[in-house]
């Protein structure tokens, strides 16, 4: 290890004539370079949490025939007459614009929708 800090040292020596390099200088490097990858890891590791979307568990299946419960999460078009599950095609297909969005069915119904035939587990 102390050969090749010999070196770097005689090459400073060489290009400035004085020494420039301490072993304080080294301590201040490496510390400084610790915290810089130590800060840039931490900022990675804290924008993990804010990519992953969150994960919505459903009991029912779509393919039982059963009502499937979407959590409270249904939308219609305000030019439409329709309402759907936001994963439905009908709904994936209307501009964010024109988008309502109702906690129940039932909200839905009283705000004169009717459910959308093509979207499963609609009632």
């Amino acid at each position: 290890m102390a050969n090749w800090w010999e070196s770097i040292r005689e090459r400073a020596l060489q290009i400035k004539g004085h020494n420039v390099l301490e072993s304080n200088d080294l301590l201040t490097v490496a510390i400084v370079l610790c915290v810089g990858f130590s800060a840039f890891g931490l900022g990675r590791l804290s924008n993990i949490e804010t990519q992953r979307p969150a994960v919505q568990q459903f009991t029912a299946s779509v393919y039982s025939g059963e009502p499937l419960q979407a959590g409270g999460k249904i939308v219609a078009s305000r030019n439409g007459t329709k309402y759907h599950f936001p994963w439905c095609a009908g709904a994936q297909a209307m501009n964010e614009e024109n988008k309502v969005w109702f906690d129940s069915e039932e909200a839905a119904r009283t705000a004169g929708y009717t459910p959308a035939s093509n979207c499963r587990g609609l009632r």
